[in-house]
């Protein structure tokens, strides 16, 4: 079988997996949020925050709520980093020093998960699993939540109220993301994933010497890593690591994993709206894209330039032999096309128009299909723009699922738009144009200048992978990146939230013989193209600077 076909097949075998999970997960999440029921362990949750379940919040209530717990997870995940050096079960690692502390702090709780350390070498079994694991569950719900609101905010009218924050969190994380992780878990652990509290061990010779490897709860911590869009690794490897990841089977249920929740949030959206069918036009959009970046992805990497390529049967640099480039060019996309980060090869060893296409993918605002949560309510956002290009096309007030959409709202959204980009190009620009940030690229000229880009590509759309090659673990890189990471994350969440408060005060708007049909392909068409025009007019400019020039001229 060739490697192509291979690809392939693994391809058609990930969509139909994705495709039997959509309805019965999605109608569950659907439920989830609707139920007026409080199981008992969840009381308990709530007694104990001194929370009030049942209690309606405004979306400046929600907001506060979103920010009061985010701070609060930044603050314990950044105290237990400068006290590990004292805690038991450290396996003798020092504190984390204090820009790093900041950094991984910030990183973990906005749900991106850069790291700038080598898991197995600074993290001790308490940091890993009473601090980030914790937080990959937490962040993952607090942006399930979020999305949740917006889509109340179509589905209700004449009323402010969004929902209650801290019920929305407490049962994403009770109901939807720790019964999965259970079953994950086990699956990960039969495919060969390790799950101990194993101290430092020397195993093997090598050359002459010996390695050392710890051990660590990681099937429990590299199953909510994928489903809850997290990709913070346990080694430093990340999922290129045999114990995260040992064979092509556990590689392509991680991808499945990755995709499973964003993709089914489409239906969870068309349930609550009371209309499925804008939910699969949601879904064909994202669809669409992942499909197209896939194959993109799959074409620059088998594509024959050159002796060394030829012999290898493509660009097999930086690539598990284990998976193949076929496997490797389906986990990056899915990776970079959600706000994963995870990684099982090595980014910066791909083509130049592969790293492109990974840039990009990032650059679309992480909606095909996007994070848990996060991917929804961009691609929301997106489609309140497509709806507005529409109406000025035709001279009409646009609407959208009932909602007129007026100048408030179409600025909340072109807020919303332009904050990512910002951060990106500032902080890039800043990072390229001072004498002592560029000294950490491994590289000089167009793949040195991505390595950068990628960067903050990936901090400030909340991803978490690396480039590669770029020393990341510096003051400067530590400091901006969890800036940007901080800020890309929640200064978005201040404009969807207020947009869904927006929109929940409105009433409904009957649809017409002039109302444009956003359940139609001809809507799902118009949707891809404003996605695509909009982030190639943003960064183009950036990308002929980096990926583009590099790959024109390899």
């Amino acid at each position: 079988m060739s490697p192509v076909l291979a690809g392939v097949l693994q391809l058609l075998a990930l969509t139909a997996a994705l495709a039997l999970a959509y309805r019965p997960l999605g109608d569950y999440m659907a439920r989830v949020y609707s139920s007026e029921k409080h199981y008992k362990p969840e009381k308990w949750i709530y007694k104990a925050i001194g929370a009030n379940p049942s209690a309606e919040m405004r979306w400046p209530a929600y907001l506060r709520g979103v920010l009061a717990f985010s701070a609060a997870s930044v603050l314990f995940l950044y105290g237990l980093q400068r006290l590990q050096g004292v805690l038991p079960g450290s396996l003798g690692f020092a504190s984390i020093d204090p820009d790093q502390a900041f950094n991984t702090a910030a990183s973990f709780v906005a749900n991106t998960n850069w790291q700038s350390y080598s898991g197995e070498q600074a993290m001790g079994h308490v940091v890993q699993t009473g601090g980030l694991a914790v937080q990959n569950f937490v962040s993952a719900a607090v942006g399930m939540a979020v999305a949740v609101a917006l889509v109340r905010g179509f589905a209700r009218s004449r009323t402010g109220e969004l929902g209650n924050f801290w019920s929305d969190l407490v049962r994403g994380t009770v109901r939807i993301l720790l019964p999965l992780s259970v079953i994950g878990a086990v699956i990960l652990v039969a495919c060969g994933v390790i799950q101990n509290f194993s101290g430092i061990h020397e195993v093997g010779q090598f050359l002459g010497g010996t390695q050392q490897w710890n051990g660590g709860a990681v099937a429990s911590q590299e199953v909510i890593k994928e489903l809850g869009t997290n990709g913070g690794g346990y080694f430093n490897a990340n999922s290129a690591h045999p114990f995260e990841n040992p064979t092509p089977f556990s590689n392509l249920f991680e991808i499945f994993l990755i995709l499973v929740i964003p993709f089914a949030m489409t239906r969870t959206f068309g349930r609550m709206v009371g209309n499925l069918r804008q939910g699969y036009a949601i879904l064909a959009t994202m669809a669409t894209i992942w499909l197209g970046f896939t194959a993109l992805m799959m074409w620059t990497e088998f594509a024959h330039h050159g002796p060394a390529l030829q012999a290898a049967g493509g660009a097999m640099e930086g690539k598990e032999t284990r998976y193949g480039i076929a496997a490797s060019s389906i986990f990056s996309v899915a990776t970079t096309l959600t706000s994963t980060g995870a990684v099982n090869s090595f980014h910066s060893s791909y083509t130049g128009l592969g790293g492109g296409i990974q840039l990009l993918g990032m650059q679309l605002g992480e909606i095909a299909p996007g994070g848990v949560g996060s991917g929804l309510y961009g691609m929301l956002i997106m489609a309140i723009i497509a709806v507005f290009i529409a109406g000025l096309m035709v001279g009409r007030t646009p609407e959208y699922l009932g909602k007129k959409i007026g100048t408030r709202e179409i600025k909340l959204a072109a807020c919303y738009i332009l904050i990512t980009p910002t951060l990106v190009l500032c902080f890039t620009a800043a990072a390229m144009a001072l004498p002592t940030p560029p000294q950490s690229m491994l590289n000089s000229g167009a793949h040195g200048f991505s390595e950068v880009l990628y960067a903050y590509t990936s901090g400030a759309n909340n991803n978490g992978s690396a480039f590669g090659g770029l020393s990341a673990d510096t003051p400067w890189f530590n400091t901006t990146i969890g800036l940007a990471m901080l800020l890309g994350r929640f200064l978005p969440m201040v404009f969807v939230l207020a947009l869904a408060g927006s929109l929940a005060e409105q009433k409904p708007v009957p649809e017409t013989a002039g109302t444009l049909r956003t359940d139609k392909p001809l809507y799902t068409g118009l949707l891809v193209g404003t996605i695509l025009i909009v982030t190639g007019l943003t960064y183009f400019p950036a990308l002929a600077l980096g990926p583009l020039a590099e790959g024109l001229a390899s």
